[in-house]
């Protein structure tokens, strides 16, 4: 376990799982956490045995928002610096798979945090939102972006416009969370990412580099990509090793495990 003051990280399996850990305030996020935040996965970048990411709450809650009390008197310009923007896209453009294991609330800068994850797993009394219409501004880290992309114009519109808060189960069928449990999410997220990590290295990595190109590209653009990334996999050993396997009729041995 690797302790920082806000933030705590702990290495099982290859799998990294980052708590926030300021419980007091039921895991609100201010300035320092986040860049504890920032340093832990710059680390997690740098470590190669690092092969998924779990970020979870201590303690009742994942995050309920961001700290009001640090952020009330800012000027615009320190509340543009205040921003977690910086951290949270480290997070959306890691080459590794990301989960967000959320239990209690999920709120605001939470929430944006939760949306930054490739995948996200709610304990069944979980509550998501993005109240922040409600003190008289908008999500700043990346919920009027992200969450639209995810879930859809009209139902994104609804969640910023009322700052109501919406469950698990509505989460669920909206596409707002991948999974729902009444166990504990983390464990649910460790078997989850813990199936996805046995899948070769370089091939997981070119999905996901893929995928976020083509989110942010045009369909001619994605599908030239696309193509290329297939086509360069088949330099690797794990892509002979697959095929091999599968011809042969038994389980791969990949190289990149």
């Amino acid at each position: 376990m690797i302790m920082q003051e806000y933030i705590l990280t702990e290495l099982k399996d290859s799998i990294a799982i980052v708590y926030i850990n300021r419980t007091e305030v039921m895991n609100a996020l201010n300035r320092k956490l986040i860049t504890e935040l920032g340093k832990t996965i710059t680390n997690v970048r740098a470590n190669n045995g690092v092969r998924a990411v779990i970020i979870a709450g201590k303690g009742d809650h994942f995050a309920a928002g961001a700290d009001i009390v640090e952020m009330a008197e800012q000027t615009p310009h320190e509340a543009l610096a205040f921003s977690f923007n910086d951290v949270y896209n480290m997070i959306g453009q890691l080459n590794i798979p990301t989960c967000a294991a959320i239990k209690g609330y999920a709120l605001g800068g939470g929430l944006e945090l939760a949306l930054a994850c490739d995948f996200r797993i709610c304990h069944i009394d979980a509550k998501l939102g993005l109240p922040e219409i409600k003190l008289g501004i908008i999500p700043g880290a990346g919920g009027t972006q992200r969450l639209p992309r995810l879930i859809g114009l009209s139902r994104a519109k609804e969640v910023i416009f009322s700052g109501e808060f919406i469950t698990a189960e509505i989460a669920l069928q909206w596409g707002l969370c991948d999974r729902v449990t009444d166990d504990d999410p983390i464990k649910e997220a460790e078997t989850f990412m813990g199936t996805i990590i046995k899948r070769p290295k370089l091939a997981l990595e070119a999905a996901k580099k893929s995928i976020i190109f083509g989110a942010d590209s045009s369909l001619k653009e994605g599908l030239e990509y696309e193509a290329l990334s297939f086509g360069i996999l088949f330099s690797t050993y794990d892509q002979k090793e697959g095929m091999k396997a599968f011809i042969e009729k038994r389980k791969p041995q990949f190289k990149e495990c």
